[in-house]
């Protein structure tokens, strides 16, 4: 699949869909792919992780058409971006709300700073799944089925596969990142503890504390490869998500 030339990268020239809107309207919106979807990606359910979108949409802005089997959620949390919260509009950290046997109602406690205490309290929402956000994301993953998703995050520079998977392996190497079975923290409510009870795998793609453009550069590359599938594939010489 030819790339799109430098000059009309400042846009993405694929054609987003709805599927869903946010607490305070705005659209969310996925790229779905050509064929079956197999890899699904979605960035910034923390909206003070906006690089996880960024370096999404500068690989995205490279192509010309959709991905063979990759969908791509760029803003799962469009709120929070816009205002540069953590949390939603209502003030819940989405990562909490997810329905997972281990949800629960008690504050989540984050800080802003590596050096800081964790003293700055988000819910976790009236009950799992609350929030617009979240039911929608759910019901897109319940559409699409895609055997994998790989969730963008930061400022952790890991990538978090308990399975060590192929995939897994293949995004640590290509990062040059640790691959981890744990963050070291758990994670009540979170994507990752409801994904895996319903048989799906996921990978949490942790972003390292790093300048945009270093995050560009460095990180972007691996996930066009990603998007492009079983082309990227052969260049490595295996099947990412096999």
């Amino acid at each position: 699949m030819p790339h799109r030339p430098r000059s009309e990268r400042g846009v993405v020239a694929l054609e987003p869909e709805l599927y869903g809107r946010s607490h305070l309207g705005a659209p969310l919106e996925v790229f779905r792919p050509a064929g079956e979807c197999r890899v699904l990606i979605f960035g910034g359910i923390h909206g003070d992780e906006p690089e996880s979108t960024a370096t999404l949409s500068w690989a995205l802005r490279h192509l010309a058409a959709p991905p063979p089997h990759c969908a791509v959620v760029l803003a799962a949390n469009p709120d929070g971006l816009l205002r540069g919260t953590r949390a939603n509009a209502r003030g819940v950290d989405l990562n909490r709300n997810w329905p997972a046997q281990n949800w629960s109602a008690a504050p989540v406690r984050h800080r802003v700073f590596s050096e800081d205490p964790r003293d700055i309290e988000l819910s976790t929402g009236d009950a799992p799944g609350s929030e617009p956000e979240t039911r929608a994301l759910l019901a897109l993953i319940g559409e699409l089925r895609p055997e994998i998703v790989v969730a963008v995050h930061a400022p952790l520079a890991c990538v978090e596969d308990p399975a060590a998977s192929a995939l897994g392996r293949w995004l640590a190497e290509r990062s040059e990142l640790p691959l981890v079975d744990s963050v070291g923290y758990v994670t009540p409510g979170s994507f990752g503890s409801w994904a895996p009870e319903q048989g799906c795998r996921v990978i949490t793609y942790e972003l390292p504390v790093a300048a945009l453009e270093q995050q560009l550069r460095r990180f972007a590359p691996v996930f066009l490869e990603l998007m492009l599938g079983s082309e990227a594939a052969d260049a490595a010489d295996r099947a990412p998500w096999s």
